[in-house]
């Protein structure tokens, strides 16, 4: 290693330690970074749900479009060489559809057709680690991260399959003549109203019909079970690694074993 290549290398492993500090510790600053980043992410978000109304902007559209493509680049990169092992972070599906994600940005023209997968970002930041670690930390592990998870994907369901629907068939089917037509279709569909004024032409648009109410109820009842079933806690069984127990459970009702779960109101 020559004398000039030592302080370089020297430089990247201090920026790649003061990333891990920020991405992973627990000081105020590193909290108050992480909450900036979420901030900025829902933002993200809000833009891609409004990005067909404002894709009739033109120019300025397509600005912002790169501005946030090179904010989601960076960001990526940043997290990658915070990562301990970075071969490790390409191995976790949910880090390859934020990947999917920036593609559609970079290369909004060839990607126009797929612009709706952007509000996939809505499912990996409220599944992420980084955000249960800074907001939800209170909440980790507990009822009100299966509730939020389970809107999350919902939530995210319903735009995707509203994206989809817009691009496929808006100009191609009277009834689909903007954004608010393919979200109204979506939730009819979902919610098995079935109004009847908006329906999807041929085969294909009767096959998707069946996927978005299969796909869409199956998620709202999760949803609605999350919701209505009893509060359990998280803490795993030594002897038969159970990890749910109801909140005065004495002994696991798998194997009996004698429970010490911690009661945070005492």
């Amino acid at each position: 290693m020559t004398s000039a290549s030592k302080p370089l290398k020297r430089h990247g492993l201090e920026l790649r330690a003061r990333l891990r500090y920020l991405y992973h510790g627990s000081s105020p600053l590193a909290v108050r970074f992480r909450l900036a980043v979420i901030v900025i992410d829902f933002a993200i978000i809000g833009f891609f749900i409004a990005a067909p109304i404002l894709k009739e902007h033109g120019r300025t559209f397509y600005v912002v479009d790169y501005a946030i493509a090179a904010l989601l680049a960076a960001d990526l990169i940043a997290r990658i060489s915070a990562y301990s092992d970075w071969k490790d972070w390409f191995k976790r599906p949910i880090n390859w559809i934020d990947i999917v994600v920036l593609g559609t940005l970079l290369f909004p023209t060839w990607a126009l057709n797929f612009g709706f997968l952007r509000i996939l970002r809505l499912w990996t930041l409220l599944n992420s680690d980084l955000f249960w670690r800074t907001v939800g930390h209170k909440f980790d592990n507990t009822r009100v991260e299966e509730i939020t998870r389970a809107m999350a994907a919902l939530v995210t369901f319903v735009f995707v399959s509203t994206g989809f629907v817009y691009s496929t068939f808006r100009g191609a089917h009277p009834g689909i003549n903007g954004y608010i037509d393919a979200l109204y279709f979506t939730v009819a569909t979902l919610t098995t109203t079935g109004f009847g004024d908006v329906t999807l032409p041929g085969p294909f648009g009767r096959l998707l019909s069946i996927c978005i109410m299969l796909v869409g109820i199956t998620l709202f009842l999760r949803l609605a079970q999350t919701l209505f079933r009893p509060n359990k806690v998280a803490y795993d069984c030594e002897d038969c690694g159970l990890s749910k127990h109801d909140p005065d459970a004495v002994h696991c009702k798998a194997c009996g074993n004698m429970l010490c779960i911690p009661d945070e109101g005492a």
